[in-house]
């Protein structure tokens, strides 16, 4: 996204460091890929295999490691700034750019939007069209609420929230400062709990499921980043926790009386089921499924379509999906495990037979 307003490299270095071998007067407007970038725009360098690239690109300047720098040949008249990771320096600079690009937010209640009068609503937020704020909600300085934003009575919002376009915070929920919650998500639904109350069997069963009151909350820390269509249920007791600098992705469920670590990352489609508690610094891939009441350790990380079952205990990988293979080499496979237990039991017998022939 093109800010139109120059920035030079002087200016990044002295807001996120890093070193710079060139001209530090150049100014940049945008980013672009090494391969489309011009004398206006910042490239960077994450992977090894657009090395090439570097030699010639049109890129204003880029951003790049000491080590790569050192295989660099063509660096007459060229401007670099030297980081030892320049993908998130990339990311930071990207967020600067979208902001010079993005029309200054005006504080201010929209004439549509329904505040009670106990609610309290720092005078710098922006609260867009359609949104409701609760009796005794609190908003903190610049928040922003995009159109048709919920706020239920008593939530709390930290500074610098943002809510995107029909986002609902349930009531008694409590998000920290620099929030974002993408469209569309719920904070604080009731948790899927239900007492079975039962008599009789087949057609004679009668009775019916008590629903259980969630009456805990939703406590989501600082710098936590929350997808589309994401839901996080409320407690039944206690709280569902999010710990600070947690990013999820969109169409995740994460069920009540969960706790998710700091730093941990969770893609699109997984589901978490209730009182699982996940460590800081996981890694969980999409389409993942945890069952409830189990404990991963800090640093697991539990690759795409997996099953979780049990508690893991130790850092590592985990993986129990099965990849993608040709139909046919998927077939065998699959006719293989259904006799998997015919297999065991001729195993035992050979076994069996073997031992009365050495005993002999």
């Amino acid at each position: 996204m093109a800010s139109g307003k120059a920035i030079t490299l002087a200016e990044l270095v002295k807001r996120f460091g890093g070193d710079i071998a060139g001209d530090a007067a150049h100014g940049v407007e945008s980013l672009a890929p090494l391969d489309a970038a011009g004398p206006a725009q910042l490239a960077f360098l994450a992977n090894q295999k657009y090395l090439s690239q570097v030699e010639t690109t049109r890129a204003g300047a880029v951003l790049i490691s000491p080590a790569d720098l050192e295989k660099v040949t063509a660096r007459a008249g060229r401007n670099f700034i030297v980081t030892p990771n320049p993908y998130a320096y990339f990311a930071r600079v990207a967020q600067v750019f979208i902001d010079l690009a993005s029309p200054p937010a005006v504080p201010g209640v929209h004439p549509s939007a329904f505040v009670d009068p106990s609610a309290k609503v720092a005078a710098s937020a922006v609260i867009g069209a359609h949104v409701s704020v609760e009796a005794g909600a609190v908003i903190g300085e610049r928040v922003k609420l995009d159109a048709g934003v919920v706020v239920g009575r008593g939530a709390r919002l930290g500074d610098d929230v943002h809510l995107y376009p029909n986002v609902t915070v349930y009531h008694g929920c409590r998000l920290g400062a620099r929030v974002i919650v993408h469209a569309g998500a719920v904070i604080g639904a009731d948790g899927f709990g239900f007492a079975p109350d039962f008599v009789g069997d087949g057609d004679a069963r009668t009775g019916n499921w008590v629903k259980i009151p969630q009456v805990g909350a939703v406590d989501i820390a600082d710098d936590v980043e929350i997808g589309a269509n994401t839901t996080i249920d409320r407690g039944a007791m206690a709280d569902t926790v999010i710990e600070e600098g947690v990013k999820i992705d969109n169409l995740v469920q994460i069920g009540h009386n969960c706790r998710i670590g700091a730093y941990t990352v969770i893609a699109g489609c997984a589901g978490i089921a209730g009182s699982t508690t996940i460590g800081r610094h996981c890694m969980i891939g999409g389409a993942v499924g945890i069952a409830g009441h189990v404990t991963l350790a800090d640093y697991v990380i539990v690759t795409a379509q997996s099953g979780v079952s049990k508690s893991l205990v130790k850092p590592g990988m985990y993986t129990s999906a099965f990849p993608a293979v040709n139909h046919a080499d998927w077939n065998k496979s699959a006719a293989l495990v259904r006799n998997l237990d015919k297999l065991r039991d001729r195993i035992k017998a050979l076994e069996a037979a073997l031992g009365t022939r050495e005993e002999e």
